[in-house]
């Protein structure tokens, strides 16, 4: 698969995000004839398609963070994790003076840069698993991160060390199985979803602060 760009133009279309309207982004209509493609196109075996979606978690950030431009505004942002890029394209859009979109996928980079052109709003793509090193940015953005054991472990040290270091860290969340304790919640939306990828159609999300202490 050498045309990442091509690809995911190939199997998504552009459209409204529901809760951020003000946002396109190219999105799949059907979430396992997407994977299907995704894994067909490699010899090895590739990462889910987050790229694809408008996840409950990413909405509600973006959401946020266009409600509340100040928190970006002139500051260096990193959207960890970024799948589709729609946070970072929300920051930017809100007046950031950097965004950064990290991803270890690369169809999700290609998706980012696609999606962040579509904005019109510049956007800096990295593939690489940052987790295990410091944060370089004023401002932390992670949407829908606590989907499994272990990355709940691995995002919560790196997210707590960014708060350390003087950081904004904010996560959004709609009830993940392994969210961890000890959040301070921001604000709480209702957000529509693709109802084949999650367990309803409006998934209550909340957007949780990463303190230092």
């Amino acid at each position: 698969m050498n045309d990442h760009a091509a690809f995911v133009r190939a199997h998504t279309r552009l459209a409204p995000v529901p809760l951020v309207p003000e946002v396109v982004l190219y999105q799949a209509e059907e979430a396992i004839a997407l994977w299907e493609q995704t894994e067909s196109g490699s010899a090895e075996q590739q990462p889910p398609p987050f790229w694809g979606f408008a996840w409950a978690g990413g909405q509600a950030l973006a959401r946020y963070v266009l409600d509340h431009p100040a928190l970006v505004a002139g500051e260096r942002v990193l959207d960890l994790a970024a799948g589709s890029g729609l946070v970072a394209v929300a920051a930017a859009r809100a007046g950031a003076a950097e965004v950064t979109a990290v991803d270890i996928d690369p169809l999700s980079l290609a998706a980012v840069a696609a999606n962040a052109a579509a904005n019109g709003v510049p956007v800096n793509g990295l593939e690489e698993d940052v987790l295990d090193q410091d944060a370089d940015a004023d401002v932390v953005l992670a949407g829908d991160v606590f989907y499994s054991r272990e990355m709940a472990e691995r995002m919560m040290a790196y997210l707590r060390r960014a708060a350390k270091g003087g950081a904004h860290v904010l996560v959004g969340d709609p009830g993940r199985a392994y969210r961890p304790v000890g959040l301070h919640e921001v604000a709480a939306y209702d957000v529509p979803v693709v109802a084949t990828l999650e367990d309803a159609s409006v998934k209550r999300t909340t957007i949780w602060q990463v303190r230092a202490g």
